[in-house]
């Protein structure tokens, strides 16, 4: 009889390497998010090593004496690799390499592997295969002494200088190449924007730090059942559904991509047209987890994020999500938010609370309207129940007395 072997995935175990140029509890915090990236991708963290210096070193990322260090550990441990809590220069991650004499990565590289896995619709794969590409595009310099070269000179070209051509012109195609297709998917998502435009629907944008809880929020508010877990980056792809609030008005919510430290340049740049969601929006959700401990950093983050992408002027609601996570009273304030409100997504608790703020904002953009229409005009009142909020409705001898609010563009023809 033939036995049977079970067949397990490979983990990479890992040592996090970080250097602190001057805030410890900053380089910790940094840490404790790059072993939870770790963990999303599928990785197990070891060992955790922190150096002390004034800066990063240009060449190796960590002095010599730490490398030293690292092998020593990389021994003990049996780890099969290191992640380095910062984007590593070309020349950084080849010569740590050849230093340690096994895999080393980056956050960024770490992040990319958990949005290739994450990502599933077409605009996703698109922005994640671009944002994958132009991060090797800038390292392909780096692997210049690892590919063979023969001759020496001027006008004298070997096997591998003609290898890194090669692959530089074939990413740089490819790279053309999803642009172009993303420019198509902008394109079709600029044409949405109009349609929901025309339709007088306000719009809200769901923000905030990854696992602040987006996604359980919207879930909750509109049964959207996308993926909801405790780990960074859990959706990825944006997702807008239809809420109609108590009072009858109607808002669409669209859930954005989280947050985080460090976010690398290579993603806000190919994530740009899914983050501009935002930027086309009436409205900022922006969700906290407040039961963390670094929770102002994170707020901080996301504003330095939105200014990033030239996000300003909105209605903000600062949503302090995770109330029933807290062992203690504490004090949730933002100073830069409009509004404020204290939820559970998870118990359901001050809900109520923030469909009763959605209602006010949406009223506060409103006209108030009260007119009385001839029995042959019927065919408004229909109008101010689909855009506006109909808030009496009386047949009379004259005709339908109505008192309402209505978006200002539609309010012109109303009169």
């Amino acid at each position: 009889m033939a036995e049977l072997y079970e067949i397990k995935d490979v983990q990479d175990r890992v040592i996090l390497l970080s250097v602190d140029t001057g805030g410890e509890t900053e380089a910790k915090a940094c840490l404790d998010e790059l072993e939870e990236l770790v963990k999303t991708a599928g990785g197990v963290v070891l060992a955790r090593v922190i150096q002390n210096r004034e800066q990063i070193h240009p060449g190796t990322y960590l002095g010599k004496g730490k490398i030293d260090e690292v092998k020593e550990l990389l021994w003990e441990t049996e780890a099969t690799g290191v992640v380095c809590d910062d984007e590593l220069s070309p020349a950084q991650l080849k010569n740590l390499e050849e230093a340690l004499d096994c895999k080393v990565m980056d956050r960024t590289m770490v992040i990319l592997d958990i949005f290739a896995s994450r990502a599933n619709t077409r605009e996703g794969k698109l922005q994640v295969e671009l944002a994958q590409l132009r991060y090797r595009a800038a390292r392909l310099v780096g692997l210049r002494s690892s590919l063979s070269r023969l001759g020496g000179g001027i006008g004298t070209r070997g096997p591998g200088e003609a290898k890194l051509e090669i692959d530089r012109r074939r990413i740089h195609e490819r790279i053309s190449a999803l642009k172009e297709d993303l420019r198509d998917v902008e394109r079709h998502r600029q044409v949405q924007r109009q349609q929901r435009g025309r339709a007088h629907v306000v719009q809200a944008a769901i923000v905030g730090y990854t696992n602040a809880g987006k996604s359980t929020l919207l879930n909750d508010l509109t049964d959207a059942g996308i993926l909801a877990e405790d780990k960074l980056f859990a959706t990825l792809d944006p997702t807008t559904r239809s809420l109609r609030l108590p009072d009858g008005q109607q808002i669409l919510l669209t859930d954005t991509v989280g947050f985080i430290r460090k976010l690398p340049h290579h993603l806000i740049e190919a994530f740009k047209s899914t983050l501009e969601e935002a930027k086309y929006c009436d409205i900022i959700l922006h969700v906290v987890d407040c039961a963390n401990p670094q929770m102002e950093m994170q707020m901080h983050i996301v504003y330095e994020t939105l200014k990033q992408l030239g996000i300003a002027d909105k209605v903000i609601v600062t949503v302090f999500n995770k109330t029933d996570l807290l062992e203690r009273e504490v004090i949730l304030k933002d100073l830069r938010a409009d509004y404020q409100v204290k939820i559970s997504a998870r118990t359901g608790d001050g809900m109520e609370t923030l469909l009763k703020t959605l209602e006010e904002i949406l009223r506060a953009q409103k006209v108030y309207l009260e007119k009385t229409y001839a029995y042959r005009e019927a065919g408004r009142i229909q109008e101010i129940r689909e855009y506006g909020e109909l808030l009496e409705e009386e047949y009379t001898d004259e005709g339908i007395r109505v008192k309402a609010y209505v978006p200002a563009e539609v309010f012109g023809r109303l009169v």
